[in-house]
């Protein structure tokens, strides 16, 4: 089954599938500034364009483009700044 989501009034959108490995999402997001928190552990990947991050505990903001990963703890907080539309893939560990 394929789920869609929709966040911050559809300025993130994201379709969530399972795989062999467990859950996934692939997704887009719109230029601006967001918080996300998490349950479970995550692997961001971004797919194409860049996304200046800020996990919580972490005490430098990071960049990533192209084809970088990052781990988000479960239980946390992370906040997403995105100079323009970037897409991503989330795994769910």
């Amino acid at each position: 089954m394929i789920s869609v989501n929709e966040y911050f009034g559809g300025n993130v959108k994201s379709l969530g599938y399972a795989t062999v490995n467990g859950k996934s999402t692939v997704g887009v997001i719109n230029e601006g500034e967001y918080e996300f928190s998490t349950e479970s552990a995550e692997i961001m990947t971004v797919i194409q364009g860049k996304m200046e991050v800020k996990i919580q505990g972490q005490e430098d903001i990071r960049v990533y483009e192209d084809g970088d990963s990052y781990d988000v703890p479960a239980n946390s907080i992370f906040r997403v700044n995105v100079p323009f539309q970037t897409s991503y893939l989330c795994e769910y560990e």
